[in-house]
Protein backbone atom coordinates (compact mmCIF):
# COMPACT_ATOMS: atom_id res chain seq x y z
CA UNK A 1 0.00 0.00 0.00
CA UNK A 2 1.09 3.37 -0.52
CA UNK A 3 1.81 6.12 2.13
CA UNK A 4 -1.18 7.61 3.20
CA UNK A 5 -2.45 11.03 3.58
CA UNK A 6 -3.26 12.51 6.94
CA UNK A 7 -7.11 11.14 7.42
CA UNK A 8 -7.60 13.70 10.43
CA UNK A 9 -8.05 16.13 8.06
CA UNK A 10 -10.90 14.73 5.93
CA UNK A 11 -14.24 14.43 6.41
CA UNK A 12 -14.73 10.88 6.46
CA UNK A 13 -18.83 10.83 6.09
CA UNK A 14 -18.56 13.13 3.43
CA UNK A 15 -16.05 10.73 1.59
CA UNK A 16 -18.04 7.88 1.77
CA UNK A 17 -21.17 9.44 0.65
CA UNK A 18 -19.21 10.50 -2.70
CA UNK A 19 -18.29 7.35 -2.53
CA UNK A 20 -21.48 5.87 -2.45
CA UNK A 21 -22.35 8.02 -5.24
CA UNK A 22 -19.41 7.50 -7.71
CA UNK A 23 -20.26 4.10 -7.51
CA UNK A 24 -23.80 3.87 -8.53
CA UNK A 25 -22.58 6.01 -11.20
CA UNK A 26 -20.27 3.21 -12.34
CA UNK A 27 -22.90 0.49 -12.66
CA UNK A 28 -22.84 -0.45 -8.50
CA UNK A 29 -26.11 -0.81 -6.99
CA UNK A 30 -25.20 -0.69 -3.70
CA UNK A 31 -22.59 0.08 -1.16
CA UNK A 32 -21.10 -0.29 2.24
CA UNK A 33 -18.06 -0.23 4.40
CA UNK A 34 -16.97 -3.63 6.65
CA UNK A 35 -14.51 -3.30 9.35
CA UNK A 36 -11.80 -6.04 9.25
CA UNK A 37 -12.68 -8.78 12.47
CA UNK A 38 -14.01 -11.57 10.95
CA UNK A 39 -13.37 -13.91 14.09
CA UNK A 40 -16.72 -16.02 14.00
CA UNK A 41 -16.69 -16.63 9.95
CA UNK A 42 -13.02 -17.90 10.41
CA UNK A 43 -14.21 -20.39 12.89
CA UNK A 44 -16.68 -21.70 10.51
CA UNK A 45 -13.94 -21.55 8.10
CA UNK A 46 -12.03 -23.88 10.02
CA UNK A 47 -14.99 -25.98 10.43
CA UNK A 48 -16.00 -26.15 7.02
CA UNK A 49 -12.59 -26.91 5.74
CA UNK A 50 -11.90 -29.52 8.26
CA UNK A 51 -15.09 -31.57 6.98
CA UNK A 52 -13.62 -31.52 3.85
CA UNK A 53 -16.28 -29.49 2.23
CA UNK A 54 -13.93 -28.14 -0.39
CA UNK A 55 -13.06 -30.94 -2.32
CA UNK A 56 -10.30 -30.51 -4.65
CA UNK A 57 -10.72 -26.37 -3.91
CA UNK A 58 -7.23 -26.42 -2.23
CA UNK A 59 -6.78 -22.82 -2.41
CA UNK A 60 -9.29 -22.21 0.34
CA UNK A 61 -6.82 -23.49 2.08
CA UNK A 62 -4.19 -22.23 0.74
CA UNK A 63 -3.55 -19.33 2.14
CA UNK A 64 -4.06 -19.88 5.44
CA UNK A 65 -6.01 -17.22 7.92
CA UNK A 66 -5.29 -14.55 5.00
CA UNK A 67 -8.49 -15.41 3.81
CA UNK A 68 -10.25 -14.25 7.04
CA UNK A 69 -7.81 -11.33 7.97
CA UNK A 70 -7.66 -8.75 5.59
CA UNK A 71 -4.78 -6.98 7.47
CA UNK A 72 -2.46 -9.59 6.95
CA UNK A 73 -3.68 -9.93 3.34
CA UNK A 74 -2.97 -6.13 2.83
CA UNK A 75 -1.09 -4.36 5.14
CA UNK A 76 -2.50 -1.90 6.54
CA UNK A 77 -5.65 -2.97 5.82
CA UNK A 78 -8.42 -1.00 8.20
CA UNK A 79 -12.07 -1.07 5.95
CA UNK A 80 -13.42 -2.94 3.04
CA UNK A 81 -15.64 -1.32 0.49
CA UNK A 82 -17.82 -3.76 -0.24
CA UNK A 83 -19.67 -3.75 -3.73
CA UNK A 84 -22.82 -5.07 -5.09
CA UNK A 85 -23.86 -5.25 -9.22
CA UNK A 86 -26.87 -7.15 -9.90
CA UNK A 87 -26.72 -9.78 -12.90
CA UNK A 88 -30.35 -10.72 -13.52
CA UNK A 89 -30.90 -11.33 -17.46
CA UNK A 90 -34.40 -10.35 -17.39
CA UNK A 91 -34.69 -11.49 -21.40
CA UNK A 92 -33.32 -14.33 -20.51
CA UNK A 93 -35.47 -18.09 -21.12
CA UNK A 94 -37.80 -18.61 -17.81
CA UNK A 95 -35.20 -20.98 -15.41
CA UNK A 96 -37.88 -23.71 -15.25
CA UNK A 97 -39.27 -23.81 -18.42
CA UNK A 98 -35.06 -25.25 -19.33
CA UNK A 99 -34.84 -27.12 -16.25
CA UNK A 100 -38.19 -28.75 -17.90
CA UNK A 101 -37.01 -29.65 -21.44
CA UNK A 102 -34.32 -31.70 -21.06
CA UNK A 103 -33.25 -31.29 -25.05
CA UNK A 104 -32.06 -27.22 -23.77
CA UNK A 105 -29.17 -27.10 -21.77
CA UNK A 106 -29.33 -24.93 -18.74
CA UNK A 107 -26.67 -22.35 -17.95
CA UNK A 108 -26.49 -20.30 -14.39
CA UNK A 109 -28.26 -17.13 -15.27
CA UNK A 110 -24.48 -15.33 -13.77
CA UNK A 111 -22.65 -16.61 -16.73
CA UNK A 112 -25.19 -16.44 -19.71
CA UNK A 113 -23.46 -12.65 -20.72
CA UNK A 114 -19.81 -11.63 -20.22
CA UNK A 115 -17.20 -12.43 -17.38
CA UNK A 116 -18.02 -10.44 -14.89
CA UNK A 117 -14.60 -10.13 -12.91
CA UNK A 118 -13.42 -8.17 -15.98
CA UNK A 119 -16.47 -5.98 -15.78
CA UNK A 120 -16.58 -5.75 -11.79
CA UNK A 121 -12.70 -5.18 -11.60
CA UNK A 122 -12.55 -2.11 -14.02
CA UNK A 123 -15.59 -0.20 -12.64
CA UNK A 124 -13.60 -1.15 -9.04
CA UNK A 125 -10.14 0.40 -10.39
CA UNK A 126 -11.99 3.51 -11.84
CA UNK A 127 -14.10 3.96 -8.27
CA UNK A 128 -10.92 3.71 -6.63
CA UNK A 129 -8.47 5.72 -8.74
CA UNK A 130 -11.83 9.05 -8.31
CA UNK A 131 -11.32 8.75 -4.91
CA UNK A 132 -7.49 9.21 -4.92
CA UNK A 133 -7.82 12.15 -7.08
CA UNK A 134 -10.03 13.54 -4.79
CA UNK A 135 -8.30 13.27 -1.57
CA UNK A 136 -4.85 12.16 -2.58
CA UNK A 137 -2.50 9.01 -2.46
CA UNK A 138 -4.18 6.36 -0.03
CA UNK A 139 -3.13 2.37 0.50
CA UNK A 140 -5.78 -0.24 -1.69
CA UNK A 141 -6.09 -3.52 -3.52
CA UNK A 142 -9.06 -4.36 -5.73
CA UNK A 143 -10.41 -7.58 -5.89
CA UNK A 144 -13.19 -9.18 -7.63
CA UNK A 145 -12.81 -13.21 -6.65
CA UNK A 146 -8.50 -12.65 -7.59
CA UNK A 147 -8.07 -12.78 -3.68
CA UNK A 148 -8.33 -14.85 -0.54
CA UNK A 149 -10.96 -13.17 0.81
CA UNK A 150 -14.53 -13.46 2.82
CA UNK A 151 -16.24 -11.81 0.21
CA UNK A 152 -20.29 -12.73 1.78
CA UNK A 153 -19.55 -12.21 5.08
CA UNK A 154 -17.54 -8.89 4.23
CA UNK A 155 -20.59 -7.76 2.54
CA UNK A 156 -22.57 -8.95 5.48
CA UNK A 157 -20.85 -6.76 7.28
CA UNK A 158 -20.96 -3.72 4.92
CA UNK A 159 -24.78 -4.00 5.53
CA UNK A 160 -24.85 -5.35 1.70
CA UNK A 161 -27.45 -8.34 2.76
CA UNK A 162 -27.08 -11.54 5.03
CA UNK A 163 -25.73 -14.98 4.34
CA UNK A 164 -28.52 -16.89 3.67
CA UNK A 165 -29.34 -20.89 4.61
CA UNK A 166 -27.68 -22.19 0.88
CA UNK A 167 -24.61 -20.04 2.29
CA UNK A 168 -25.15 -16.95 -0.51
CA UNK A 169 -25.68 -13.34 0.41
CA UNK A 170 -29.51 -12.29 0.26
CA UNK A 171 -30.89 -8.89 0.67
CA UNK A 172 -34.10 -7.54 1.36
CA UNK A 173 -34.21 -5.34 -1.21
CA UNK A 174 -32.58 -7.20 -4.18
CA UNK A 175 -32.64 -11.14 -3.79
CA UNK A 176 -29.60 -12.38 -4.65
CA UNK A 177 -28.77 -12.40 -8.43
CA UNK A 178 -26.40 -9.73 -7.72
CA UNK A 179 -22.40 -9.95 -8.11
CA UNK A 180 -20.28 -8.74 -5.12
CA UNK A 181 -16.76 -6.85 -4.57
CA UNK A 182 -14.50 -4.98 -2.92
CA UNK A 183 -11.69 -2.19 -2.19
CA UNK A 184 -9.28 -3.13 0.57
CA UNK A 185 -7.93 -0.34 2.03
CA UNK A 186 -6.28 2.03 4.80
CA UNK A 187 -8.44 4.78 4.51
CA UNK A 188 -10.77 4.43 8.42
CA UNK A 189 -14.69 5.20 6.18
CA UNK A 190 -17.30 4.82 8.63
CA UNK A 191 -18.12 1.08 8.82
CA UNK A 192 -22.24 0.32 8.56
CA UNK A 193 -23.81 -1.55 10.32
CA UNK A 194 -24.38 -5.54 9.62
CA UNK A 195 -26.96 -6.84 8.20
CA UNK A 196 -29.42 -9.16 10.09
CA UNK A 197 -30.94 -12.49 8.80
CA UNK A 198 -34.07 -12.79 7.48
CA UNK A 199 -34.72 -16.60 6.55
CA UNK A 200 -36.81 -17.00 9.61
CA UNK A 201 -38.08 -20.87 9.13
CA UNK A 202 -37.85 -21.18 5.64
CA UNK A 203 -36.03 -24.03 4.55
CA UNK A 204 -36.88 -23.64 0.50
CA UNK A 205 -33.68 -23.87 -0.46
CA UNK A 206 -32.50 -26.62 1.21
CA UNK A 207 -35.09 -29.03 -0.25
CA UNK A 208 -34.49 -27.77 -3.48
CA UNK A 209 -30.89 -28.72 -3.95
CA UNK A 210 -30.79 -31.08 -6.75
CA UNK A 211 -28.05 -33.16 -5.03
CA UNK A 212 -28.58 -32.23 -1.32
CA UNK A 213 -25.38 -30.22 -1.23
CA UNK A 214 -26.77 -27.91 1.78
CA UNK A 215 -26.36 -30.38 4.56
CA UNK A 216 -27.48 -28.19 7.11
CA UNK A 217 -28.73 -24.75 7.00
CA UNK A 218 -25.61 -22.24 6.38
CA UNK A 219 -23.24 -25.58 5.39
CA UNK A 220 -22.78 -26.41 1.58
CA UNK A 221 -20.74 -29.68 1.12
CA UNK A 222 -19.17 -28.47 -2.30
CA UNK A 223 -18.35 -31.75 -3.18
CA UNK A 224 -22.11 -32.48 -4.04
CA UNK A 225 -22.58 -29.52 -5.53
CA UNK A 226 -23.41 -28.97 -9.25
CA UNK A 227 -21.86 -25.90 -9.60
CA UNK A 228 -18.60 -27.61 -8.03
CA UNK A 229 -19.08 -30.86 -9.99
CA UNK A 230 -19.84 -28.73 -13.07
CA UNK A 231 -17.25 -26.29 -12.64
CA UNK A 232 -14.55 -26.66 -10.33
CA UNK A 233 -14.31 -30.11 -10.50
CA UNK A 234 -11.54 -31.18 -13.67
CA UNK A 235 -11.99 -34.92 -13.29
CA UNK A 236 -15.26 -37.34 -14.01
CA UNK A 237 -18.39 -36.35 -12.22
CA UNK A 238 -18.71 -38.93 -9.72
CA UNK A 239 -21.46 -41.59 -11.31
CA UNK A 240 -23.49 -41.20 -7.67
CA UNK A 241 -24.33 -37.40 -8.92
CA UNK A 242 -24.65 -37.81 -12.84
CA UNK A 243 -28.42 -38.26 -13.46
CA UNK A 244 -29.18 -36.11 -10.72
CA UNK A 245 -27.35 -32.96 -12.40
CA UNK A 246 -30.02 -33.36 -15.26
CA UNK A 247 -29.75 -31.00 -18.19
CA UNK A 248 -27.45 -28.32 -16.09
CA UNK A 249 -24.25 -28.08 -17.93
CA UNK A 250 -22.64 -24.89 -16.38
CA UNK A 251 -23.71 -24.28 -12.47
CA UNK A 252 -26.87 -24.25 -10.96
CA UNK A 253 -29.04 -22.11 -9.56
CA UNK A 254 -32.01 -24.05 -7.92
CA UNK A 255 -31.32 -22.68 -4.31
CA UNK A 256 -31.86 -19.37 -5.50
CA UNK A 257 -34.84 -20.01 -8.40
CA UNK A 258 -36.98 -21.11 -4.91
CA UNK A 259 -35.94 -18.31 -2.36
CA UNK A 260 -39.12 -16.23 -1.98
CA UNK A 261 -36.36 -13.07 -1.53
CA UNK A 262 -36.05 -12.92 -5.12
CA UNK A 263 -38.90 -11.79 -6.02
CA UNK A 264 -37.27 -8.45 -5.14
CA UNK A 265 -34.30 -8.97 -7.30
CA UNK A 266 -33.65 -6.47 -10.16
CA UNK A 267 -32.99 -6.65 -13.95
CA UNK A 268 -29.17 -6.38 -14.48
CA UNK A 269 -28.34 -2.65 -16.07
CA UNK A 270 -25.09 -3.60 -17.45
CA UNK A 271 -25.51 -4.24 -21.67
CA UNK A 272 -22.42 -6.94 -20.86
CA UNK A 273 -24.52 -8.77 -18.86
CA UNK A 274 -27.20 -9.18 -21.57
CA UNK A 275 -27.33 -12.67 -22.90
CA UNK A 276 -24.84 -13.95 -25.69
CA UNK A 277 -24.91 -16.71 -27.99
CA UNK A 278 -28.32 -18.09 -27.37
CA UNK A 279 -27.05 -19.56 -23.87
CA UNK A 280 -30.28 -19.00 -22.36
CA UNK A 281 -31.60 -22.01 -23.67
CA UNK A 282 -29.69 -23.92 -26.23
CA UNK A 283 -29.94 -27.01 -27.84
CA UNK A 284 -27.68 -29.96 -26.31
CA UNK A 285 -27.15 -31.59 -29.68
CA UNK A 286 -26.00 -28.52 -31.12
CA UNK A 287 -24.11 -27.80 -28.26
CA UNK A 288 -22.25 -31.23 -28.57
CA UNK A 289 -21.12 -30.73 -32.09
CA UNK A 290 -19.05 -27.30 -31.48
CA UNK A 291 -15.28 -27.73 -31.91
CA UNK A 292 -12.39 -26.47 -30.17
CA UNK A 293 -12.59 -23.36 -32.57
CA UNK A 294 -16.25 -23.00 -32.01
CA UNK A 295 -15.85 -23.24 -28.29
CA UNK A 296 -13.16 -20.58 -27.82
CA UNK A 297 -14.46 -18.15 -30.59
CA UNK A 298 -17.73 -18.36 -28.63
CA UNK A 299 -16.84 -18.66 -24.84
CA UNK A 300 -13.70 -16.37 -24.83
CA UNK A 301 -14.85 -13.24 -23.15
CA UNK A 302 -17.04 -15.73 -21.13
CA UNK A 303 -16.85 -16.85 -17.45
CA UNK A 304 -17.47 -20.02 -18.94
CA UNK A 305 -14.36 -20.22 -20.64
CA UNK A 306 -12.37 -20.92 -17.67
CA UNK A 307 -13.63 -24.73 -17.59
CA UNK A 308 -12.25 -25.42 -20.83
CA UNK A 309 -13.52 -27.34 -24.09
CA UNK A 310 -12.94 -30.31 -22.68
CA UNK A 311 -15.13 -30.03 -19.12
CA UNK A 312 -17.68 -28.02 -21.23
CA UNK A 313 -18.07 -31.69 -23.49
CA UNK A 314 -18.24 -33.44 -20.24
CA UNK A 315 -20.88 -31.61 -18.65
CA UNK A 316 -22.97 -31.80 -21.73
CA UNK A 317 -22.24 -35.71 -22.60
CA UNK A 318 -23.64 -35.82 -18.94
CA UNK A 319 -26.72 -33.60 -19.65
CA UNK A 320 -27.52 -35.62 -23.18
CA UNK A 321 -27.28 -39.06 -21.16
CA UNK A 322 -30.26 -37.61 -18.62
CA UNK A 323 -32.58 -36.59 -21.32
CA UNK A 324 -34.96 -38.78 -23.74
CA UNK A 325 -33.78 -41.29 -26.30
CA UNK A 326 -33.67 -40.32 -30.04
CA UNK A 327 -31.79 -41.42 -33.15
CA UNK A 328 -30.76 -37.71 -32.99
CA UNK A 329 -28.84 -37.81 -28.95
CA UNK A 330 -27.65 -41.20 -29.75
CA UNK A 331 -25.91 -39.93 -33.11
CA UNK A 332 -24.49 -37.17 -31.54
CA UNK A 333 -23.18 -39.06 -28.99
CA UNK A 334 -21.72 -41.75 -31.05
CA UNK A 335 -19.95 -39.07 -33.38
CA UNK A 336 -18.14 -37.54 -30.75
CA UNK A 337 -16.67 -40.80 -29.23
CA UNK A 338 -14.43 -41.59 -31.53
CA UNK A 339 -11.99 -38.11 -31.32
CA UNK A 340 -13.39 -37.34 -27.45
CA UNK A 341 -10.49 -37.27 -25.07
CA UNK A 342 -10.65 -40.06 -21.96
CA UNK A 343 -12.06 -37.61 -19.58
CA UNK A 344 -15.01 -36.94 -22.25
CA UNK A 345 -14.88 -40.21 -23.62
CA UNK A 346 -15.90 -41.83 -19.62
CA UNK A 347 -19.07 -39.71 -19.92
CA UNK A 348 -20.09 -40.48 -23.38
CA UNK A 349 -19.80 -44.40 -22.87
CA UNK A 350 -22.58 -43.28 -19.42
CA UNK A 351 -24.79 -41.96 -21.32
CA UNK A 352 -24.76 -44.21 -24.44
CA UNK A 353 -25.16 -47.08 -21.67
CA UNK A 354 -28.26 -45.24 -20.21
CA UNK A 355 -30.05 -44.59 -23.82
CA UNK A 356 -29.26 -48.18 -24.62
CA UNK A 357 -30.83 -49.48 -21.38
CA UNK A 358 -34.27 -48.11 -21.98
Amino acid sequence: MSVPPDFAELDLNAVKRDLAARARELGFDALGVAGVDLEADERHLERWLAAGFHGEMGYMARHGFKRSRPAELVPGCLRVVSVRMNYWPREAREPWSVLGDAALGYVSRYALGRDYHKVMRRALAQLADQLRRQIGAFGYRVCVDSAPVLEKALARSAGLGWIGKHTTLLARDAGSWFFLGEILTDLPLPPDAAASSHCGSCEACIGACPTQAIVAPYRLDARRCIAYLTIENKGPIPAEFRSAIGNRIYGCDDCQLVCPWNKFAHAASHPDFKVRHDLDAPQLTELFAWTAQDFDERMRGSAIYRIGYERWLRNIAVALGNGPSSPRVIASLERRRADASPLVREHIEWALARHHAR
